[in-house]
């Protein structure tokens, strides 16, 4: 199998199927990511830095592991259902998920219905954000991809491709609910419910200019984040720091992804909105360059989180390696900075230094980090 018929293969087992399987017929497929990562640098007071917290000054491997299984079986000529699972970390433990299962129609030779669980179409790489061979980094930008920790959904969507004589024109609306869910902050895990969640994109893939994304979702959300903390010597215990009762959250996303081969480029922008949380638009962005050289891929990549309380910036050094036509070996190195009061950005802050934070406890300052990253990404 060569590089190019690999990434075809991770990108189908990351997106929607062109077309049905034939009734009878059916795939499986793997996937996986085995990586560690270092968190160090001058400020001794980080307590961890990601998504879920674990890239800590401990070599890791559970922030960036992953390993995966996909099956599809055509029902019949026009009908199939699609299963996907993964393990993964979650915090400090592994976990089993189902991350698709999902009955599928193709009504057309354009036109696809799914209904069950399905990936929430919110970032560029949503429906690949698992299968870490689809794109050129070991860790996805955090300060686009740690917004919304939502990977899949309840419900239904709808797919239309319409050819064009130079690009294909792809339309997708989705509607469902997530309810049970987790979310990292505060350095640990909270229940938050996601009702009529009600999104979708229109991308263009040209056939030489490389290929367009616009995308919306919106959702109810219900949350209710609490911690511990000592203030002034009384103990508080149990308290809410952000609680959202079905309040609207919205997230808008532009992305642009070129590869020729030899250069390559992505690039992605996001606002995200909580109603009546008391807070302005979450902006952020990535911007991506890489050459190829034989084997290697070199790339380098800038982006920024701005919010209310400040701003977060770094900059990505990455060098792939294809071993083989469907492993990867990947290396990088990433310089966070953060800025503002005490703006901690994607460093993890628990309850009791958000506090210190809040009342000017500890002197102001803002967290930083070198982090090392190294990994191989596979697909079979």
């Amino acid at each position: 199998m060569t590089t190019a018929r690999a990434l075809g293969l991770a990108i189908c087992l990351a997106s929607t199927s062109a077309f049905a399987l034939e009734q009878g017929e059916y795939t499986f497929n793997g996937f996986g990511t085995v990586g560690i990562s270092h968190l160090g640098g001058e400020d001794d007071s980080n307590k961890g830095y990601g998504v879920t917290g674990q890239t800590t000054d401990s070599w890791r491997g559970d922030q960036l592991s992953k390993f995966g299984a996909q099956f599809q079986y055509g029902l019949s000529d026009t009908a199939g259902v699609t299963a996907q699972v993964t393990a993964k970390p979650a915090q400090d433990e592994w976990e089993g998920n189902i991350e698709w299962l999902y009955l599928s129609w193709q009504a057309s030779d354009n036109l696809m219905v799914r209904g069950g669980r399905l990936r929430t179409p919110v970032y560029m790489y949503s429906e690949s954000i698992d299968v870490g061979f689809s794109y050129p980094w070991l860790r996805l930008p955090d300060e686009v991809y740690s917004q919304v920790q939502l990977s899949n959904y309840e419900g239904a969507d709808v797919v239309y491709n319409l050819p064009l004589s130079f690009a294909t024109l792809s339309f997708q609306v989705a509607a469902g609910q997530a309810k049970d869910r987790d979310i990292f902050s505060l350095d640990d895990m909270h229940d938050i419910d996601y009702n009529e969640i009600f999104g979708g994109n229109v991308s263009l893939s040209t056939n030489d200019f490389g290929t367009f994304r616009v995308g919306y979702v919106e959702a109810d959300i219900k949350a209710d984040v609490r911690g511990d903390f000592s203030l002034l010597g009384l103990d508080v215990n149990d308290y809410s720091f952000n609680n959202l009762d079905h309040q609207k959250g919205k997230f808008t996303s532009l992305g642009y992804q070129y590869d020729n081969g030899t250069w390559l480029t992505s690039n992605e922008w996001t606002s995200r909105v909580i109603e009546a949380d008391g807070n302005s638009s979450t902006d952020a962005f990535y911007l991506m360059g890489g050459r190829r050289f034989g084997d290697f891929l070199a790339h380098v990549t800038y982006a920024q989180l701005d919010e209310d309380a400040g701003r977060q910036k770094s900059w990505t050094l990455g060098l792939n390696y294809n071993v083989l036509p469907t492993v990867a070996v990947k290396g990088e190195y990433k310089r966070v900075d953060a800025s503002g009061g005490s703006y901690s950005g994607v460093f993890v802050r628990d309850a009791q230094q958000t506090v210190d934070d809040r009342f000017g406890l500890t002197p102001t300052h803002n967290p930083d980090g070198d982090i090392i990253s190294v990994g191989v990404d596979f697909v079979f």
